[in-house]
């Protein structure tokens, strides 16, 4: 039976007068889960000191948000294509603002932790459908500029949280970060109840439990291997298991989806030369944007002495870069074709890594942003076609588990980021150091070659001028990790340049479903 709802569903005509208006509720979604996850990153230092948080306890505060993020993807996707794509992302905005205001007041790290998890959890019902409903509003001619204007945010928006949240750290409380979104949350639910059309799946296709739990559990244990092996190493009995279980399951998900009649993701779509390449091209830009941003967080800071305020601000010419460049693709798409527009983002990428791995312990920030340029152009030349290419090899009807996996593939890519490259310039760091600290204690030893933060906190209660050389030692034993995770990144950029000319499609194109009202989710404000 269906539910009363406080109004009737919009009409075809006002879905698509309001195409545009939709778009701004969809990118302010997407702006407020960026923004809140990324903003944690700055207020680490501060939770330490407010909440007396352990080392333990910092790293789950910030694994936990990616683990249940990226386990719920592909399922709350499916439900989004099953029972309502408004009533998923209205769910999620109601949960994210729950989550923050509990996260505003939370007294001790495991509350907070619990706050985060919630949090991922209400991101993956929100990312997806973001995107999802995107591709049902707007007709297939308009498609690849409104997701070009959504992915410029999405770029955007995770430089614009850290400078947010570091402006809020030295004026306010630590759990400002969190409250800073509870005005832009209310916005989008209300403006959402009315500027958003329902739509689902007009074929209503089961739910798959059985997919659902092992997606689940395949991408969870994925991710925590990737967020576990840099500390532990990639040889680390907790990091084997986590990949074996990873590789076992995941398996398992893809003959389970091959065998049943309505699956949450078809395994089919993987045969389109548009959804493989843009799956695998979205993994490569991310793990580079992450990667890069990791490393320079720690260089900024670090090597060079910057404030978190003041490296965050240094990463601020991101975002008009993004903004500005990102919703040209299409145009640029049309003319040259998507192939040859992802091929000279990767070049541009790839120029940004090598430039990377010139730095130095005393290189000027105009270098750092000469840089930057070329690297946040790549990434949004890139960006947006490579998200057209997996959505254009998907039905819209099922735009849900498009999204989803458009969505995984980023997650993964920024773990990999941290991960690979991270672990790559931390094992050249702590073989370098080996020689400048030979002479120290072993406990001295063991500590500074397990990180610069660490091995600068032995420099500082070292006596003059031991200090001065293991501090000299470990800046530059950084740097150079920095310089071979660098090239790493861009040869890999440049092999995927090849690929990309071979089997990326030189255009994008869609089906359109009509869109069907839905009855929503449990939550989606019925009366």
């Amino acid at each position: 039976m269906r539910l009363p709802t406080l109004r009737h569903a919009l009409s075809d005509e006002e879905i698509h007068d309001r195409r545009w208006w939709t778009l701004g509720v969809l990118v302010l979604s997407l702006i407020i889960i960026f923004v809140g996850n990324s903003s944690l990153n700055v207020a680490i230092p501060v939770l330490s000191r407010d909440l007396h948080a352990t080392t333990s306890q910092l790293q789950w505060v910030v694994a936990v948000y990616s683990l249940v993020f990226a386990g719920l993807l592909f399922t709350a996707g499916a439900l989004g294509d099953r029972y309502g794509r408004k009533g998923a992302l209205q769910l999620g905005l109601l949960l994210y603002l729950v989550a923050a205001l509990a996260a505003t007041l939370a007294g001790s790290m495991w509350q907070l932790i619990a706050c985060r998890a919630v949090m991922g959890a209400a991101a993956a019902l929100i990312m997806p459908s973001t995107l999802s409903i995107l591709i049902n509003v707007f007709p297939p001619d308009e498609r690849p500029r409104a997701i070009a204007i959504w992915a410029s945010f999405l770029g955007a928006a995770g430089a614009i949280g850290p400078t947010v949240s570091g402006w809020l750290l030295v004026h306010f409380w630590f759990g400002s970060v969190f409250f800073v979104n509870v005005p832009f949350i209310l916005l989008a639910l209300v403006s959402g109840w009315f500027l958003i059309p329902r739509s689902k799946d007009p074929e209503e296709a089961r739910v798959d439990p059985g997919g659902a739990v092992l997606s689940i559990i395949g991408i969870v244990a994925l991710v925590y291997g990737l967020i576990e092996a840099p500390e532990k190493g990639w040889g680390s009995s907790s990091t084997l298991v986590a990949f074996a279980v990873a590789v076992v399951v995941l398996v398992a998900f893809a003959l389970w989806e091959k065998r049943v009649d309505e699956p949450m993701l078809d395994i089919r779509y993987f045969r389109d030369p548009a959804f493989s390449t843009g799956s695998g091209g979205m993994i490569l830009v991310f793990l580079g944007m992450y990667g890069v941003m990791f490393m320079l967080t720690q260089y900024l800071q670090l090597v060079l002495g910057y404030s978190a305020f003041g490296a965050a601000i240094r990463f601020l010419p991101m975002t008009p870069i993004m903004l500005l460049v990102a919703p040209r693709t299409p145009w640029l798409s049309e003319r040259i074709g998507a192939h040859r527009v992802v091929a000279i983002g990767m070049t541009l990428t790839a120029i940004g890594f090598v430039l990377f791995a010139q730095l130095e312990a005393t290189t000027s920030y105009v270098f750092i942003l000469a840089s930057i340029l070329p690297f946040s152009t790549g990434l949004a030349l890139t960006m947006s076609p490579m998200t057209a290419s997996i959505m254009s090899a998907v039905p819209a009807r099922r735009a849900g588990a498009g999204s989803a996996t458009n969505d995984a593939t980023r997650e993964l890519g920024a773990a990999l980021g941290v991960a690979v490259l991270g672990s790559l310039a931390a094992s050249k760091f702590a073989s370098q150091l080996k020689s400048v600290t030979s002479h120290l204690s072993r406990a001295d030893q063991r500590q500074a070659q397990s990180s610069i933060a660490d091995a600068l906190a032995v420099a500082h209660r070292l006596p003059h001028p031991t200090n001065a050389v293991v501090e000299h030692g470990a800046k530059a034993a950084f740097v150079n990790g920095i310089h071979l995770a660098c090239w790493l990144g861009a040869a890999l950029t440049v092999t995927a340049v090849g690929v990309v000319l071979r089997y990326l499609p030189h255009t994008m194109s869609g089906e359109s479903d009509v869109l069907q009202p839905d009855d929503g989710l449990a939550l989606a404000l019925v009366d």
